[in-house]
């Protein structure tokens, strides 16, 4: 391996978001910023298109032979998603934390189905109604037919190893890219799965089998029922203080 090489690395993909928070990133990680806004991070400057989903597979495609062991990917402002993220990082840098393969970040898992009907449709920020075509996406994207539901985390947010992004080519990066800027409502397709993309499922062990939600931050005046957040079978609630799960109906979970 290259001794040149980070141990750990952070992708952001910004648009006009204020990046002040990257300087209680511990310095273990390289940071790398794509800027797709108005240039003032100083990152590396890319076409406003396809939202994070673009950014995330130029670095995966352009990336390919010098990745970090471990990187990952957050948008400009990943704290609505990910509120626990800087412990996270803490975490990972401290090497209290390992992941292998892939890990989904955030606080709510959620299941969708090929046409988004469950949860994009309904979505406030989805005043046209639009439906997803999952399916479609899917087909192109991996060659074979999608599953009958999307498990995921919202807010598209992950850390993966260089050994899981390796499974593909860099050839299927630069292909995923052009989808993401071309196919209609990529983003939002990748979002439903990154973790089939390094031929993972993010949510074993996270979200329970038949259990469409599951919400991984404290709610006042509910009254979940625990469900143990875990990588890969470990115990996480005392190493990066996430709290433990309860599932909500779908009319209790706050907007994205």
């Amino acid at each position: 391996m290259n001794p040149e090489l980070p141990i750990l690395e952070l992708v952001v993909a910004r648009h006009v978001e204020d990046l002040a928070w990257l300087g209680r990133v511990p310095e273990n990680f390289r940071i790398t910023v794509y800027d797709k806004g108005d240039g003032s991070s100083g990152g590396m400057r890319l076409t406003n298109m396809g939202r994070e989903a673009h950014t995330y597979l130029h670095h995966l495609s352009e990336r390919h032979e010098s990745l970090a062991a471990l990187t990952v990917f957050v948008q400009g402002h990943p704290f609505d998603h990910a509120p626990d993220l800087h412990k996270t990082l803490r975490a990972l840098a401290a090497g209290t934390l390992t992941m292998t393969n892939f890990h989904w970040l955030g606080f709510l898992a959620e299941t969708d189905d090929p046409r988004g009907r469950r949860l994009f449709v309904p979505w406030s920020k989805n005043p046209d109604r639009r439906e997803l075509q999952l399916d479609s996406f899917h087909q192109e994207l991996f060659g074979t037919p999608g599953p009958t539901d999307y498990r995921f985390f919202v807010g598209a947010q992950f850390a993966v190893t260089r050994e899981a992004i390796r499974r593909r080519p860099a050839d299927f990066y630069r292909r995923a890219r052009h989808l993401a800027g071309n196919f209609p409502l990529a983003p939002h397709c990748f979002e439903r799965c990154w973790d089939r993309v390094f031929f993972a499922d993010g949510t074993i062990g996270r979200l329970p089998p038949g259990q469409p939600t599951a919400y991984f931050k404290p709610i006042k005046r509910l009254h979940p029922t625990p469900v143990t957040p875990s990588i890969h079978g470990k115990d996480l609630t005392a190493k990066v203080g996430l709290a433990p799960p309860s599932p909500l109906p779908l009319s209790a979970v706050p907007e994205n």
